[in-house]
């Protein structure tokens, strides 16, 4: 078996996939729009809007395979307790996700040093998504 990340946004997939290619290196390997599925794989009608929203992506934040796609119908309800957690290599590399992805979100906790990490931090995207950044000493 393989767990897969799989983040789902309502229209703003490829600005996240912007964000997080800034924050992270985020390299897409695969990117569907709904305009080129089969409109069989869904039983409901979309919007000329919704053509152009992502019906399927995948990518990696190094080695680690995440999925990504934008929902159509109703918002689900989050869980706050779900954090994804990166681990860099530089300290530099957390202060830098953190920049990046503390715009338009909220600190959980600051960037800071701790007893297992010289540099980490918890942020929650403008998307809703927590992270947890760290480097690992």
């Amino acid at each position: 078996m393989l767990v897969t990340p799989t983040l789902h946004f309502y229209g703003q997939c490829e600005e996240a996939i912007g964000l997080y290619q800034k924050a992270f290196g985020l390299q897409v390997t695969y990117l569907l729009h709904y305009a080129d599925a089969d409109p069989q794989d869904w039983d409901f009608s979309i919007t000329a809007e919704q053509r152009s929203y992502v019906y399927h992506a995948e990518a990696y934040i190094g080695t680690q395979r995440i999925m990504l796609a934008d929902e159509i119908g109703p918002e689900a309800s989050g869980n706050p307790n779900l954090v994804l957690t990166i681990t860099f290599e530089t300290d530099d590399l957390v202060k830098k996700a953190y920049e990046t992805l503390k715009e338009g979100g909220s600190i959980i906790q600051p960037l800071r040093t701790t007893t297992y990490s010289s540099s980490m931090a918890s942020v929650v995207d403008r998307f809703g998504f927590r992270w947890g950044l760290m480097m690992e000493d």
